[in-house]
């Protein structure tokens, strides 16, 4: 499946071994202002088609590896700190796929999950 950010400046193509079923979003510091569904990608599952404008942001235990793209903004995946064998993906960056036509999407309640300096 193909996944863009919004200028097209950023490509990956990603193998969702669950389909959409485990797309969420989560409510932890980060991802409350961020607002991006996420799905999961299994590491080996995703390629980086074009990626020279990606750029990488880090924040509270410096584990999770968020991406974005340098142009328009856009986060396209993420490695989670909770699993390092797995991304996160955009869910509106998927090809073909409007966030709105998997809602009621479940909550990850990151807010009390995670560790004090990442929520």
């Amino acid at each position: 499946m193909r996944l863009t950010c919004h200028c097209g400046a950023a490509e990956l193509r990603v193998t969702l071994a669950a389909g959409l079923s485990d797309a969420r979003r989560c409510d932890c510091s980060f991802c409350r202002r961020r607002q991006a569904a996420n799905v999961t990608v299994k590491d080996g599952d995703l390629e980086v088609v074009k990626g020279e404008t990606l750029t990488l942001y880090r924040f509270g235990t410096m584990q999770a590896e968020h991406y974005f793209c340098a142009v328009c903004g856009c986060y396209t995946h993420h490695r989670r700190s909770s699993a390092t064998s797995e991304f996160g993906v955009n869910v509106g960056g998927l090809e073909g796929v409007n966030p709105r036509d998997l809602e009621p999407m479940p909550w990850l309640d990151g807010v009390n999950y995670w560790p004090e300096a990442v929520r």
